[in-house]
């Protein structure tokens, strides 16, 4: 089997993974989550595959291209989220990873994704492990995202005294709040990483800086918003509520305008 047939197969997986989790929302996670989580460890043994397909058979480590990088990035994902679902009471992301999981490998199995190249030589390399950075960086970023909309399921259902927040299996509000500020400042440092590689691929390449680029100026935004997040936290002067819907907000915002912004910068157009 192809490395794109063992990648769809794990899809497969997680499309089942991502239906399953649809129906743990519906009965507010009252029921047993180890379904998914082991879905997801399924899912594992053809990613795996997948990479190791593609690296042997382009003799090299398979980041260097868009589809590539994303494959990289959602095994990397993945192997996070086992890692952290080992410990059962964090193991209720696994309704929420299954679905980020997807949308990223959609998106990374789109063709145009995938153009046959020269062999490739290290500024390839670092160009895609900068694209690796950033796509890993927004996937904590949807993990913080994720949290964060449990933690406001719990605190909404609490407030008004319902019977699920009583029976539900989520963990406790203070570990949620933890989940969304650790994942939020990991996403911080990958995102300052990819970005500092950036400017070392642009002055490296010889090439005028385009001020006023409209990626560089969204990549900006972006890393700035979560860092006055995390230090608004940091100072106390907002609660954990504050955070949470801070947190689904600048997520949605990156996931809306990610590919207009890409669209519109000449630095990312061939």
């Amino acid at each position: 089997m192809t490395d794109r047939g063992l990648f769809s197969l794990s899809l497969l997986l997680f499309a089942v993974a991502t239906g399953y989790a649809v129906f743990h929302w519906r009965h507010g996670f009252s029921r047993d989550d180890l379904w998914c989580y082991s879905l997801l460890a399924m899912a594992m043994v053809p990613h795996t595959g997948a990479m190791l397909a593609r690296g042997f058979s382009l003799q090299r480590c398979p980041v260097n291209n868009l589809y590539e990088a994303t494959m990289f990035t959602t095994w990397a994902l993945l192997s996070l989220h086992l890692v952290i679902g080992a410990w059962p009471r964090l193991r209720f992301i696994s309704a929420f990873a299954a679905p980020l999981l997807l949308g990223l490998g959609i998106f990374g199995l789109n063709r145009q994704l995938d153009g046959p190249g020269p062999s490739p030589d290290f500024a390839r390399g670092m160009v895609s492990l900068h694209a690796a950075l950033i796509l890993l960086a927004y996937g904590t970023f949807g993990l913080s995202a994720a949290a964060a909309i449990m933690y406001l399921v719990q605190e909404h259902d609490l407030r008004l005294n319902k019977l699920r927040a009583v029976l539900s299996r989520l963990p406790a509000m203070e570990r949620l709040e933890k989940v969304i500020v650790q994942s939020m400042f990991s996403g911080l440092v990958l995102l300052s990483l990819g970005l500092s590689l950036s400017i070392w691929l642009v002055i490296g390449s010889g090439k005028p800086i385009v001020r006023g680029d409209p990626k560089v100026v969204w990549s900006l935004l972006v890393w700035a918003a979560y860092l006055a997040m995390l230090i608004i936290r940091m100072a106390r002067n907002r609660g954990a509520r504050w955070l949470a819907w801070s947190s689904v907000g600048t997520f949605a915002f990156v996931i809306l305008t990610f590919w207009g912004t890409n669209l519109m910068s000449p630095m990312h157009q061939p």
